[in-house]
Formats: C-alpha cells, structure tokens, sequence
C-alpha cells in the first residue's frame, strides 16, 4: 500500500502560482511514478500531469503546458506540481496517483491522495 496525501492548495488570483505537494508513505515511493490529476465540479478526473520513477521523463496536458512543472524528490517522498500564470479555469480539487509505470489515464493508477482544492478568481 501507498499513502498519499496533498497539501498547498489554496485561493488565488488569476495569474498567481501555487505549489502543490504530495507526500507519499508506505511501499518505496521511488519504484512508482506519479501523477497529478484534476476534477472540477460537475466535470470527470482530467489528467494534469505525470512523471516517471527516476523524474526523468515528464508529460503535460495541452491546457497546462508551459505553466505547471512536475518534478519529485525521492529522497523526501514527495512530488510537487508548480503552478503559475492560474487562471479560472484552473479550478478543481487537484488529486495525486501512484502507479508502477507512467500513464495519462486515471483508471491506470493503483493509489489515490484525497486531493487539495485550488480556487483561481478572476
């Protein structure tokens, strides 16, 4: 088992930048690769972003490339998603996954964080 859980969300405006956390505890965090996922109100998980076990391969969905960055930190257990230039539509509860190998697709992931809500105002 995997322990996963958030931190660092929070209200901002848009244009701000958060940085989200994911502690992980359990099974070797470093045998997993992680993935950040997202779910507004009304609407299905999307995926956000994703990295291998060793950070060095990284994936982005369109609609936030070139603003977030994924990376980790094996040594704490941690995976980080920074967010800049947020915008409204940025707005959903923001979920961390853990999984054996990288995917996009949320059903591939075994372990689920209960998510962090980010709140983006106009």
């Amino acid at each position: 088992q995997v322990q996963l859980v958030e931190s660092g969300g929070g209200s901002v405006q848009a244009g701000g930048s958060l940085r989200l956390s994911c502690a992980a505890s359990g099974r070797t965090f470093s045998n997993y690769a992680m993935g950040w996922f997202r779910q507004a109100p009304g609407l299905e998980r999307e995926f956000v972003a994703t990295i291998t076990w060793t950070g060095a391969t990284t994936y982005y969905a369109d609609s936030v490339k070139g603003r977030f960055t994924i990376s980790r930190d094996n040594a704490k257990n941690t995976v980080y998603l920074q967010m800049s230039s947020l915008k409204p539509e940025d707005t959903a509860v923001y979920y961390c996954a853990a999984r054996g190998a990288f995917s996009i697709t949320a059903t591939d992931y075994d372990y689920w964080g209960q998510g962090t809500q980010v709140t983006v105002s106009s």
